[in-house]
């Protein structure tokens, strides 16, 4: 007479709940499931044994992801009941298709009972089959769509079908199984930016703020669009001629917003956070930089990629042109301010301040000595001539500020 254990489970029909526990062995440490019999252990021959039979090995193939059918051998017995063996499966989280990698989807063996997993579970499982990168992770949604992601390299003229998700890094290779990744380009990615400007320069006093979401490429766009509304134009006067000057360069805004949404560490829920205030604009990336990896090194153009294959979705979108120039090219449109870009490493996030052209300009001259003006000024080229453009002289300088 056979009893429920933790690696036996008797049912007397063939039901949908079937499932949930060939789930839940493939998920711990395999079992065994015998249909055609009570819990007493007395058998209870299947009425249509062989229909059933079929039905079952049909649905472990149709109901249950990812395929678990090489974990497991279903019989049926001489005497009209049906043995399913099931192996601890080498790809868990497994999970019922229709319920998706959630706790009513997810089931282990705890006893003689399967119950749902916590979402904890689900994702120390996933960890330990797919490994630690992220992107590369089986989504705990798998109920993405790709809209706005699909028209983005429609406008390239790029494809963008189902076949050339798995080369992409939006599907696993095997299963096809959406990843993070693939969450992250979708129309339901969680991850969000939010932006704020600021009237004073301890950034409490709100002058606007707003929350950017929907697939990476998108927000991108957005908040480049919102940023250039802040960026605003001095315009100055000489003589019959006109001069405007823009308080960023709009590449070096594109650069430092790239380099937050690529880099960032997606594993950590928070938000990234841009504030915008008069002196300049800080964008807060989430996830300091990878071990073996410093400040000096970045700025001399060495990269080592957090989302290897989110950066290759951009670079194949034209949105960046190479691993590793971003903060170099940041750099390089502040040779001609008196204050560069700032950098902060800390424990938990990478923050990079880019100054407001106009006001470093304006506070430089109205600080410094006339002689290093006149030294700032003189030996810049054209590129590198904020106010002065053509205008060396510091007498001119100054009478354009006033």
């Amino acid at each position: 007479m056979s009893h429920e254990s933790e690696k036996l489970e008797l049912k007397v029909t063939l039901t949908k709940g079937v499932y949930k526990e060939v789930v839940a062995f493939a998920n711990t440490e395999g079992g065994k499931l015998i249909i055609g019999i009570n819990d007493d252990g007395v058998v209870v021959p299947l009425p249509d044994a062989d229909g059933e039979y079929l039905s079952l090995t049909n649905g472990i193939r149709d109901n249950i992801r990812p395929d678990v059918t090489m974990f497991t051998k279903t019989t049926l017995e001489k005497d009209q009941t049906i043995h399913v063996e099931v192996e601890e499966g080498s790809d868990k989280p497994y999970y019922l298709k229709d319920k998706g990698l959630k706790p009513t989807g997810v089931y282990v063996r705890q006893g003689t009972s399967a119950v749902g997993a916590s979402r904890d579970l689900i994702r120390q499982m996933i960890k330990d089959a797919d490994g630690d990168v992220y992107e590369e992770m089986r989504s705990l949604n798998q109920d993405l769509t790709f809209e706005q992601c699909r028209r983005e390299f429609e406008q390239r003229n790029l494809d963008f079908d189902e076949s050339k998700f798995s080369a992409l890094g939006i599907t696993t290779p095997v299963g096809n199984i959406y990843t993070n990744l693939g969450l992250l380009v979708s129309d339901q990615n969680p991850y969000t930016t939010k932006v704020a400007a600021f009237d004073d320069e301890a950034n409490t006093i709100f002058k606007d703020r707003q929350e950017f979401s929907g697939p990476i490429f998108k927000q991108v766009v957005e908040i480049l669009k919102y940023l250039n509304l802040h960026n605003n134009i001095r315009s100055v006067i000489s003589g019959h001629l006109r001069y405007d000057y823009l308080e960023y360069e709009a590449e070096a805004l594109r650069e430092a917003v790239l380099n937050a949404v690529i880099h960032r560490d997606y594993a950590v829920r928070d938000s990234n956070q841009i504030r915008i205030n008069q002196s300049g604009i800080k964008i807060i990336s989430v996830g300091s930089l990878l071990p073996g990896i410093g400040k000096d090194d970045i700025l001399n153009g060495v990269s080592r990629l957090r989302n290897k294959n989110l950066a290759n979705l951009f670079l194949r979108l034209n949105l960046i042109e190479a691993y590793g120039t971003g903060i170099g090219r940041i750099f390089n449109f502040y040779k001609t301010s008196p204050t560069n870009p700032q950098i902060e490493i800390l424990t938990g996030s990478f923050i990079i301040t880019l100054p407001n052209l106009n006001e470093s300009v304006i506070s430089f001259i109205k600080n410094a000595n006339p002689s290093d003006i006149r030294k700032f000024y003189l030996n810049a080229d054209e590129k590198m001539k904020v106010f002065v453009r053509d205008k060396a002289d510091t007498n001119n300088v100054m009478r354009l500020l006033e």
